[in-house]
């Protein structure tokens, strides 16, 4: 059974840091692809950014540059770094994982994804 516990999150000024954490149990993450995801009140969930198991990431527009996503096989642990955080990144955010590469142009598709943590809040105040 794939678990996915997350812990991070809270609340920031515009400008501010946070970072995102994602801890496994029942797999090793090194033969999965994992992501970030995050959903507004009345928005859909949408993707972040997302790693392959051959490290290769991709991220949306709205937060290259800003956002850092990186794993760390050892510890069975998914991070996101997030810079420069503005009043738009204000939503739940939620890890993911799914067996196996995927192709960097569906790697933000959540529909693919198998297992999911159970969420955390970020608000980010102007």
């Amino acid at each position: 059974q794939v678990q996915l516990e997350q812990s991070g999150g809270g609340s920031v000024q515009a400008g501010g840091s946070l970072t995102l954490s994602c801890a496994s149990s029942g797999y090793s993450y090194s033969t999965y692809s994992l992501g970030w995801f995050r959903q507004a009140p009345g928005k859909e969930r949408e993707g972040v950014a997302a790693i392959n198991p051959d490290g290769s990431t991709t991220y949306a527009d709205s937060v290259k540059g800003r956002f850092t996503i990186s794993q760390d096989n050892a510890k069975n642990a998914l991070y996101l770094q997030m810079n420069s955080l503005k009043p738009e990144d204000t939503a739940m955010y939620y890890c993911a994982a799914t067996l196996g590469s995927l192709s960097p142009r569906v790697m933000l598709r959540r529909t693919l994804y198998n297992y999911w943590g159970q969420g955390t809040q970020v608000t980010v105040s102007s």
